[in-house]
């Protein structure tokens, strides 16, 4: 089975432009890496909660939004390569982050089931 890389972040409504331009150039630099695939998602159905919450989870503040992502790749190694290397990847190193990196949450997933239609 594939494993997956799943990030959480707010972004600021005003920077929706700026951070689909920075995920569009970042796809690349993952499929050189070896990525099968990349998915943004702008949230836009994201409720606060009593107890957790997408918002909560981020500290999601007045005027930002809950972005939801992840990227697949053919087995931890890969993932785990890539993310080693982008520390001295000039390529990753000169984009845009049009996010607060302080408040993202991200993590790595074994896929367990993948039901595709």
């Amino acid at each position: 089975m594939t494993y997956v890389t799943g990030f959480l972040t707010p972004v600021k409504s005003e920077d929706k432009a700026r951070y689909v331009k920075s995920a569009e150039a970042s796809w690349p630099l993952f499929q050189k890496y070896g990525a099968l695939s990349q998915v943004e998602a702008w949230g836009e159905d994201v409720p606060d909660g009593k107890l957790t919450s997408f918002p909560m989870a981020v500290k999601l503040e007045d005027g930002e939004v809950v972005v939801f992502s992840w990227v697949t790749w053919p087995d931890r190694a890969a993932a785990d390569a890539c993310f080693g290397k982008m520390q001295d990847d000039p390529d990753f190193a000169n984009m845009d982050m049009p996010f607060d990196g302080k408040r993202m949450m991200w993590g790595g997933f074994d896929v367990v089931f993948d039901g595709k239609a």
